[in-house]
């Protein structure tokens, strides 16, 4: 498959100068940025995959929502609806997508929409609150935000960074100067100063703005009732399925805190079937040891209909972002709001 990706490289070179291209136009604002009175706060990546959007966008929520009016706006990827919708905890990853229904259950006192039009989705909004954060929006530059937050996981930055499809990269590296702030997720549990400075050279060579770390902290995992899991996992097998773009840190987390993990393993954004539930309720029946559970993600749970797993000890593992000096990154941001 690398060498593969490798003979594709024309075709990098080709989308590289596309790009390149777009961001000009909008540099010398020959294609139109339209910027709003209300606060608009955009998270996003220029890396393919699992960078930890969501996390990011529940770490502004849960920051901004006792003082402020907030609405998240996300494009709803994977929903087979188009337009601006709300979402409602009693909707469904179909009609919205899984991470705004995530957004929605987990924080049901604010506002969740999604629309494919992000302009059109804050006109929508702007009236009735105080602050809008844009998931995954980073790209969309028919929209000047307020501030913007680029996110590049740890392990992106180690390798040298190559556009698709030959590499991962789907905006140039040189668009780093947009953001106002920079948050390198998915750290290692123990990151060197030297790691540290070697991420900051080379970022800076494109941007100077604040650069923030943060780790995963995995939270108590529940049942779909919101009751905890108390029980040590050092003696029970765990059934993991996953629908995410990178579950390799989940799985570095689970090995060592329980007896075993068999994984089960899906494209990012897997529209479940009922053979892939069949699949993982055999993989749950293999396994010889009697204290034995199913456990997936927050966001893969959204797409689950509640009646599959009924009959069997299905948990959710969520997740949040640990910032590193935290009390400077909502510094930041309250200062730009």
């Amino acid at each position: 498959m690398a060498a593969l990706r490798w003979l594709l490289l024309p075709f990098s070179a080709l989308y590289a100068s596309i790009l390149w291209i777009r961001n000009k136009l909008y540099d010398m604002q020959l294609f139109k940025s339209r910027e709003f009175a209300i606060p608009t706060i955009v998270v996003g990546n220029l890396v393919v995959g699992g960078a930890g959007k969501s996390p990011m966008v529940e770490y502004l929520v849960s920051m901004l929502k006792d003082s402020k009016k907030v609405a998240t706006l996300s494009r709803g990827y994977g929903r087979k609806t188009k337009g601006f919708a709300l979402v409602h905890t009693a909707s469904t990853a179909d009609e919205v997508g899984d991470e705004p229904l995530q957004f929605k259950r987990k924080f049901p006192e604010i506002t969740v929409a999604v629309c494919e039009d992000r302009c059109f989705g804050v006109e929508q909004l702007e009236q009735n609150h105080d602050v809008i954060i844009l998931d995954d929006a980073f790209q969309h530059r028919k929209l000047k935000p307020k501030f913007s937050i680029l996110l590049f996981d740890f392990e992106s930055l180690l390798s040298f960074g190559m556009p698709l499809p030959t590499g991962n990269f789907r905006d140039l590296m040189s668009q780093t100067r947009r953001a106002d702030c920079i948050v390198i997720t998915k750290c290692p549990s123990a990151i060197s100063e030297n790691e540290k400075r070697k991420i900051e050279h080379k970022i800076k060579r494109y941007s100077n703005s604040p650069i923030f770390y943060s780790k995963i902290s995995y939270l108590p995992i529940h049942s779909a009732k919101r009751n905890v899991l108390e029980t040590d996992l050092s003696n029970t097998s765990i059934l993991l399925f996953t629908g995410i773009a990178n579950p390799k840190p989940l799985l570095e987390y689970l090995t060592p805190i329980s007896k075993s993990v068999e994984h089960v393993r899906f494209s990012d954004h897997h529209a479940f079937e009922e053979s892939d539930f069949d699949k993982i309720k055999k993989a749950f029946d293999s396994l010889a040891n009697p204290e034995k559970i199913i456990l997936t993600t927050e966001k893969d749970f959204q797409r689950i209909p509640s009646s599959v797993f009924s009959q069997f000890p299905l948990y959710i593992q969520p997740i949040q972002q640990a910032l590193e000096h935290a009390n400077h990154f909502d510094e930041l941001i309250n200062k730009a709001l």
